[in-house]
């Protein structure tokens, strides 16, 4: 079966040649599909026979919603069950900018972060391009928000699911469809060997969100075990700097503040060390409980007191607004919680 939702336009005309049909057609179908259309059903100005041949070599599977969670603030949390039984989450953030979603690039993750909920119980396997894309169209819809910016940074690390993921940053920018450019576009990664580089030789002019956490080997690779084999914090560094030679683009590091972990005055001054000559942005982050974990929130003064060490120091940083409090809105949250009463009830 051809997973339709990920072909490009040139693959689609492949497709119809193969079934004997004219170009026209190839561009028809491409219309539909890079609208996000649900069923081949919906496809009217295809003849019937076309529609019943396509149902039969292709598949067309939109995610279903299992659950849904609105914030106070107006946050959308989505659970989507997807056609193989699997589930991963997507959230609907309104700014005044416009709204952002934030998606999923894995059923589960094998990175083993302390801190998150997505890798508990392991990578399960990685989205296609078509179910990331029907993320962002299906959040669309469901939310009735129109999305303007896209951030990768919901189950899953996408370097890890790599060829998929750059095939979706393609599909996304289809002016038939999603319409949204690099520059709208945000990927975060703890930093998997070899992916950064990778990345940078494709020079997509999207946002590199590098998930940092700590300023010295021994704070992160407790917290995240990548860091035993991606040569160290400094290595790190040092890869986001040539990221930022070849393609122009400036790296911003996220900073997950746990109390009693990573955030004391000399690990803000470490970190200004780290980053000193860099004009890397630091993105701090308060914490979110996850359930399990012996991780806790930095409190408040303690976020405006390590904020204030880094911007003595020269460092551009912010704090980022926590958004979707009273729900369910940290990665992996809900769907592991689904699972959880699922078990129980079974």
């Amino acid at each position: 079966m051809y997973d339709i939702r990920s072909m490009d336009r040139t693959e689609i005309s492949e497709l119809m040649q193969s079934l004997g049909e004219p170009r026209f057609r190839a561009d028809q179908l491409w219309r539909w599909t890079a609208d996000g259309a649900r069923s081949f059903g919906e496809m009217t100005n295809l003849p019937a026979p076309l529609r019943e041949k396509l149902s039969a070599c292709c598949r067309l599977t939109p995610p279903e919603v299992l659950a849904k969670q609105v914030s106070r603030d107006g946050t959308v949390k989505l659970l989507w069950g997807l056609y193989d039984g699997a589930s991963v989450e997507s959230v609907v953030m309104r700014y005044r900018h416009g709204s952002t979603v934030c998606i999923s690039t894995q059923v589960g993750c094998r990175m083993g972060c302390a801190f998150c909920a997505s890798t508990r119980g392991g990578r399960v396997r990685d989205l296609t391009p078509g179910e990331i894309l029907d993320e962002v169209q299906c959040s669309e819809r469901e939310s009735g928000e129109k999305i303007s910016n896209i951030v990768l940074m919901g189950i899953g690390e996408p370097l890890d699911n790599f060829e998929n993921v750059i095939k979706f940053l393609r599909l996304v920018g289809a002016e038939e469809g999603a319409g949204i450019g690099m520059r709208h576009i945000s990927l975060s990664t703890c930093g998997p060997e070899g992916g950064i580089e990778r990345l940078a030789e494709l020079d997509l002019q999207l946002t590199l969100s590098v998930s940092l956490h700590a300023p010295d080997d021994e704070t992160r690779s407790r917290l995240m075990p990548v860091n035993r084999t991606g040569g160290g914090v400094k290595e790190l560094i040092r890869r986001c700097s040539e990221y930022r030679k070849k393609t122009g683009r400036r790296v911003s590091y996220e900073y997950l503040l746990a109390d009693g972990v990573n955030d004391s005055d000399a690990q803000a001054e470490a970190l200004a060390s780290l980053l000193a000559g860099s004009d890397g942005h630091v993105n701090l982050i308060p914490l979110n409980h996850v359930d399990g974990s012996m991780l806790e929130p930095s409190p408040p003064e303690r976020v405006a007191r390590f904020k204030s060490i880094l911007e003595r120091r020269g460092v551009n940083v912010t704090v980022r607004r926590k958004m979707g409090a009273d729900i369910d809105a940290a990665c992996g949250q809900l769907r592991r919680r689904r699972s959880a009463e699922e078990r129980t009830e079974g």
